[in-house]
């Protein structure tokens, strides 16, 4: 790439297609143009610089103008769908960290650390304290379907008893059969005794009698 940027024209423009295809070309006619435009002129900069901090430069604006795009498209689509495309691209290598070789690095210091996955995973769904889904029956179905519209907002999830807001600084114990979510200690339920339990019925849902 380097030696096809002459630095004889002006204002020149590396772009990126949905084919993972890179072009360096002149900018687009249009103004506005059509979709964000990326760093002018990165060929001026070439001959005055090392070869690669010139091309950390470019690779920097290249990943400034991804993110733009992706704004500009982002714009478009539901809070969900937007949190879903970003969480995508962090999952993803910055041009600047293939160029700099921080890839590397992080993939060795990832493969040499200790595993911990066990250690972190929860043993039962009851035994969370992170923020509780709206339905606890449908968790499989929401994760293959997507996200949920309120996926994410957990700020109107009340306790069925004593109707507080959810807090991650607390233990919270969803109902198999009401969908509810009620505080561990207004029903009496600790985390420890949360993981032997098979199907959790709330109080109120245990007083009810089956229909006969």
């Amino acid at each position: 790439m380097c030696f096809r940027v002459p630095t004889e024209k002006e204002n020149l423009c590396l772009y990126g297609y949905a084919n993972e295809a890179w072009e360096v070309a002149l900018p687009a006619e249009e103004v506005p143009t059509e979709l964000p435009e990326p760093a002018l002129g990165i060929n001026f900069a070439r001959d005055g610089m090392k070869r690669s901090d010139w091309l950390a430069l470019v690779a920097v604006h290249s990943d400034s103008w991804l993110v733009s795009v992706a704004f500009y498209y982002a714009a478009r689509l539901t809070r969900n769908d937007r949190k879903r495309l970003f969480g995508m691209m962090n999952d993803l290598p910055t041009v600047y960290e293939v160029i700099s070789g921080m890839r590397q690095s992080k993939e060795r210091d990832r493969s040499g650390g200790i595993d911990n996955s066990g250690r972190n995973k929860l043993p039962s769904k009851h035994t969370v304290e992170a923020p509780p889904p709206p339905r606890a029956e449908n968790n499989a179905r929401d994760a293959d379907e997507g996200y949920d519209e309120d996926d994410g907002d957990h700020s109107e999830t009340l306790c069925g008893t004593c109707g507080g807001i959810y807090s991650a600084e607390e233990f919270w114990i969803g109902c198999d059969v009401c969908e509810r979510w009620y505080h561990g200690k207004c029903v009496k339920i600790t985390p420890a005794k949360a993981e032997s339990i098979k199907q959790y019925k709330c109080p109120s849902c245990s007083s009810k009698r089956p229909r006969q």
